[in-house]
């Protein structure tokens, strides 16, 4: 009988935890879903009734606009090259400069990661001036470089900071175990400790790709044609045109939010992945 009402318990409590993640999962997305949807009405439909959830007819009008007629395809190219390269060399800046610290130098490394995290202290605006002089001088403004090497900046110290924490959790008695079968540094550091810390590392690069991604003052401030537009400026474009098109504002708007969410499910998978592979290997 008591196993009965124990499992009764169960079931219900189960039932009402994915009812309450099912809400506030409808409510995460709902902003999205409107965005897609608004996207594809017609002007008319958008203007006269703006308040209805389903499109009456779909049209793709918004997104050629915003193609072709925009160019936002060049802006995307751009905002992917620059999120993209500057995730990647985050990373593995971040996973050595972590893995150095927690190994080699962990008395000074606990003293260098909070120096590095008291840089996120200074709004960005602050360091605006003194970036756009270093660029000037280097010639990188209105290149994809420069913001490269700014966004990189900013992501590194956090990354690092970030990391140490993982790699502080990997057991040293795992590593030594792999040398002694005949790995070398390199392999261990490749294939035993880095699968162990995976969820440290999608966690940097989900946070540089979005931050990079929707980074706007940086852009304004060091681009100044529109080939090398960033999505994001490319967006805040829009609004300074004297008739607003909402509809095309929500297709570009679907094009920006988009590829963040696209990248977020596609690594997502590796948080849970790569929890125990390094210790079995």
């Amino acid at each position: 009988m008591k196993r009965k009402k124990l499992l009764k318990r169960g079931w219900l409590g189960g039932a009402v935890s994915y009812a309450y993640l099912t809400i506030l999962s409808i409510i995460a997305i709902f902003p999205l879903l409107w965005i897609l949807l608004s996207s594809i009405k017609s002007k008319g439909e958008l203007a006269g009734d703006p308040t209805s959830f389903l499109p009456k007819s779909i049209t793709f009008d918004n997104f050629r606009t915003v193609f072709g007629q925009l160019g936002f395809g060049n802006n995307v190219m751009n905002s992917i090259m620059v999120a993209g390269a500057t995730t990647l060399i985050a990373i593995t800046i971040s996973a050595l400069g972590a893995y150095g610290v927690v190994r080699f130098f962990p008395k000074f490394g606990k003293v260098l990661t909070r120096i590095l995290i008291t840089t996120y202290m200074f709004p960005p605006i602050l360091l605006a001036v003194p970036y756009s002089i270093i660029m000037g001088k280097l010639g990188l403004i209105n290149n994809r470089l420069g913001l490269i090497i700014v966004y990189l900046s900013f992501s590194v110290p956090y990354a690092v900071w970030l990391l140490v924490g993982f790699f502080e959790t990997v057991p040293i008695e795992i590593e030594e175990a792999a040398q002694v079968d005949g790995a070398g540094k390199f392999q261990v550091f490749g294939q035993v400790v880095l699968p162990i810390v995976a969820p440290g590392i999608v966690a940097v690069a989900i946070y540089t790709f979005i931050n990079a991604w929707n980074e706007f003052l940086y852009a304004l401030i060091m681009t100044n044609s529109s080939e090398k537009m960033t999505v994001a400026m490319a967006l805040k474009s829009l609004e300074g045109q004297e008739v607003l098109d909402w509809g095309v504002m929500m297709a570009a708007s679907a094009v920006v939010v988009i590829p963040s969410v696209v990248f977020f499910m596609l690594i997502q998978k590796r948080i849970a992945g790569g929890l125990a592979s390094g210790a079995v290997k």
